[in-house]
C-alpha cells in the first residue's frame, strides 16, 4: 500500500512540475493572462512610443512579435502555438484568413474613433461592410528614381524601366505579385490575371529586362537607392517617403497605367486570449493623435482623415503618398489568387529570376 502510496505521490508531482512549467513558459511568452497584449506586426511598423504609451495608459504589458511576409504570418497563426490578439495582414491575406475562419469578426459597438477614418477605406472588397479588419496604414506599388542619373521626363511609366540607359541600374522588390503584377500592368492587363496567356506574356517580358535588373532585394533597397548605387527600384510608397528623406536627389512615381493599392488592417486571429485588450488597442490606434504620429514615424498615408489634419502640411498634401482620386482609380487592390494561381506566380517569378543567371 505504502509503495501505492508513493507512486500516487510520485504522479502527482510530476503534474504539479509539468503543470507549473508550463504556467512559467507562457508567462515568458506573453500569454498568460489578461494583463498581456501579445501583437504580431511587420518589422519596423509601429512607433515603438507608441507601444510603451498604450502599456502606460493601458496597464497592459505588451508581447511584440513580427513577420516578414503574409505568408510567414498566416502559417504560424494557423499552425497556433502563441495567442496572437493582434495581427495586421494585407488586404488579399485577410481574404483567405476570412474564408479559413480564422479571424474574430469585429464588435463595432466597442470601437471608439470609427468616424476617424476616411470612407474611401472603408467597406472595401476584401471586407465588405469591416465584419473582420480596421484601416491601419494604405500605400502604392510605384518607381523611386535619382534625377542624378535619369531625368524626370523619362521615367513615368512601368515601360521607363525596360530602357538601355537603364542597364544594370534597375532594382526590384522581392515579391512574385509585385514584379508580375508591374509586368502585367505594363501590358494593359489587371494585376489579379488568371489568364494564363497574359501571364505568359508578361513573363516573356520580364525576362528581357534581365540586363537592367541590377538585384532583387527586400529591405536593403533603401540603403542602395539613398547611397546612390541604383538609378532606379521599384517599392512601396513608405518606403520610398524613407529614402527621400535620406537623399534630396530621389522622387517617387506611380506610373498612371496602373498599380498596386494596398491595404493593412487590424485583425483578431480566433485564438486571442485577450478580447479586450484587443479592443483596446484598436481603440487606441484609431484615436488622431496617436495614428497621426505613427503616420509620421513610418513614412506609409493614414487612413484616418482626423489624423491627416494633424501631419504637417509636407506630408499631407504630398501627391506621391497621398494621390488625388484620379490616380487611385487606375490603382487596383491584390486578390486572394487562391493557392492554383499563387503557384503559379511563384513559379513564373522564379523562372524570371533563374533566367536572370
Amino acid at each position: 500500500m505504502k509503495k501505492l502510496q508513493s507512486l500516487l505521490i510520485g504522479i502527482l508531482a510530476i503534474i504539479l512540475i509539468l503543470f507549473l512549467g508550463v504556467h512559467q513558459l507562457e508567462k515568458a511568452s506573453g500569454m498568460a493572462g489578461a494583463d498581456t497584449l501579445t501583437i504580431y506586426n511587420w518589422g519596423d511598423y509601429i512607433d515603438p512610443d507608441l507601444l510603451r504609451k498604450f502599456e502606460k495608459e493601458s496597464g497592459y504589458k505588451v508581447n511584440y512579435e513580427t513577420f516578414d511576409s503574409n505568408e510567414a504570418m498566416f502559417t504560424k497563426i494557423q499552425q497556433g502555438g502563441t495567442a496572437y490578439d493582434i495581427t495586421i495582414p494585407s488586404e488579399y491575406m485577410i481574404q483567405k484568413m476570412m474564408k479559413e475562419k480564422m479571424l474574430l469578426p469585429i464588435d463595432q459597438k466597442k470601437l471608439k474613433g470609427l468616424e476617424n477614418l476616411d470612407e474611401r477605406f472603408l467597406n472595401l472588397d476584401f471586407d465588405p461592410q469591416n465584419h473582420y479588419s480596421i484601416p491601419y496604414f494604405w500605400g502604392t506599388l510605384g518607381i523611386i528614381y535619382n534625377d542624378k542619373f535619369i531625368g524626370e521626363d523619362e521615367i513615368k511609366h512601368w515601360d521607363d524601366l525596360w530602357k538601355p540607359k537603364l542597364k544594370d541600374n534597375v532594382m526590384l522588390i522581392d515579391g512574385a505579385r509585385e514584379v508580375l503584377g508591374l509586368s502585367l500592368n505594363s501590358l494593359g492587363y489587371s494585376l489579379n490575371s488568371k489568364n494564363n496567356q497574359e501571364l505568359r506574356q508578361a513573363t516573356d517580358k520580364l525576362n528581357n529586362l534581365t540586363t537592367n535588373v541590377k538585384a532583387i532585394v527586400a529591405d536593403e533597397i533603401k540603403m542602395y537607392m539613398i547611397n546612390e548605387e541604383s538609378a532606379a527600384a521599384v517599392t512601396f510608397s513608405g518606403e520610398a517617403a524613407e529614402m527621400l528623406d535620406g537623399n534630396e536627389h530621389l522622387h517617387y512615381v506611380i506610373p498612371s497605367e496602373g498599380s498596386n493599392l494596398w491595404f493593412d488592417n487590424i485583425v483578431i486571429p480566433k485564438t486571442a486570449k485577450n478580447i479586450k485588450g484587443s479592443y483596446d488597442f484598436i481603440n487606441f490606434m484609431l484615436r488622431p493623435d496617436n495614428a497621426a504620429q505613427n503616420a509620421e514615424y513610418i513614412g506609409y498615408s493614414t487612413p484616418n482623415k482626423a489624423a491627416k489634419k494633424l501631419l504637417p502640411a509636407e506630408i499631407s498634401s504630398d501627391e506621391q503618398f497621398y494621390p488625388n482620386d484620379e490616380v487611385i482609380k487606375n490603382l487596383e487592390v491584390y486578390e486572394d489568387l487562391g493557392a492554383k494561381y499563387l503557384g503559379i506566380y511563384n513559379d513564373l517569378f522564379l523562372e524570371f529570376k533563374m533566367y536572370r543567371k
